[in-house]
């Protein structure tokens, strides 16, 4: 079911010869034109392809490139089959803003793909490469494309999210779907953290009940949301929002357990110097949670997230039961994580 809604997102160009498939419908192929503008579908979708072929060998070689920074011969050289012949997996990203070197190489390896190499192609939208787009959409037997597009009408995002819990088998009821959807319309990245976050904290079916304790009534307001405006510096609109969100039910645990993964996540990326998509492996974390975390990052330094991680701990036992008052104790954490720590120092 998942598969046939999901197929109703894949819109066929005029001049393509290859099938054109929804991104859960992915399939290995010599080439593989992951197109559109939903990124976070367009990686979700990647990883789909690349677990299934590590599956089927789990001796595959993985390697990235980036069509914009591209050197000459690198798309040959890890294509090309290894002394023992093992199967190869090669994803190459910003399509879209590639260098003239990449474009000219790309189209002459569509002529030759190496056998036993799967090429990913993600190009996000834009002229830029359109010669490429039209000569991989022009080689039938040798290339697909995995159409990602934007899930923009409520009913998609509904079919969406009734699919997420269906493949975790867990129960949602109508209604908790549709308030998950109200409250997070506006990012589908954050709406499957939501739904993520759910499953890993409750048990049962999960119902509106549970989306209003943990998200709040409200569909501008919600823990993420509020986490959000704090870590931006945003500091009354951040103690308008947890006030919104207290007043309209939530719980303060869950508010807190949206601080401590969004901060939890910023400390990780703060501390490594790789490439994200390496980041993004080593974490067991998805592409754009990375990226995320790097636009957060912006004004903080490492003895700021230090100091508001350890004070969200400590907020967290007094929600919990510590003692103290948890609504005041929410504001301070809201407050010192705002001005980056320095309320604390005051």
């Amino acid at each position: 079911m998942a598969a046939a809604r999901g197929a109703t997102a894949a819109k066929t160009a005029s001049n393509a010869a290859i099938p054109q498939l929804a991104w859960n419908q992915i399939r290995p192929a010599s080439v593989v034109l992951v197109s559109g503008t939903e990124g976070f579908l367009a990686d979700r979708s990647i990883r789909l392809l690349r677990d299934l072929l590590r599956a089927e060998d789990p001796s595959l070689e993985l390697s990235e490139l980036t069509a914009d920074t591209y050197v000459a011969s690198e798309l040959a050289t890890v294509a090309s089959p290894s002394l023992f012949g093992e199967p190869r997996f090669v994803r190459i990203d910003a399509v879209e803003k590639c260098s003239d070197i990449f474009l000219t190489e790309a189209i002459s390896y569509l002529e030759n793909p190496a056998e036993g190499a799967t090429v990913v192609l993600r190009h996000a939208g834009g002229v830029r490469g359109k010669r490429l787009l039209d000569a991989i959409r022009a080689a039938q037997g040798t290339a697909i494309e995995v159409v990602c597009t934007e899930l923009k009408k409520d009913a998609e995002k509904i079919d969406f999210v009734a699919a997420e819990f269906a493949t975790a088998g867990r129960k949602a009821r109508p209604d908790a779907i549709r308030a998950l959807v109200s409250a997070f319309s506006g990012d589908l990245a954050e709406l499957v953290a939501a739904c993520t976050q759910l499953m890993a904290d409750t048990t049962g079916a999960i119902t509106e009940q549970t989306v209003a304790e943990y998200y709040g009534g409200r569909a501008e307001v919600s823990a993420f949301a509020v986490a959000d405006l704090a870590i931006a510096g945003r500091t009354g609109e951040a103690l308008l929002g947890l006030r919104q969100a207290i007043n309209s039910g939530t719980d303060p645990v869950p508010m807190v357990a949206a601080f401590a993964m969004k901060m939890r996540t910023m400390a990780k990326v703060s501390s490594a110097r790789v490439p994200s998509n390496q980041m993004a492996r080593a974490f067991g974390l998805a592409p754009w949670q990375i990226d995320r975390a790097k636009r957060d990052l912006r004004g903080w330094n490492d003895a700021a997230l230090g100091t508001c991680i350890r004070l969200i701990a400590e907020t967290d036992g007094i929600v919990k039961g510590a003692g103290g008052d948890p609504l005041f104790a929410l504001e301070r954490m809201v407050t010192a994580i705002a001005s980056r720590g320095r309320s604390l120092a005051r």
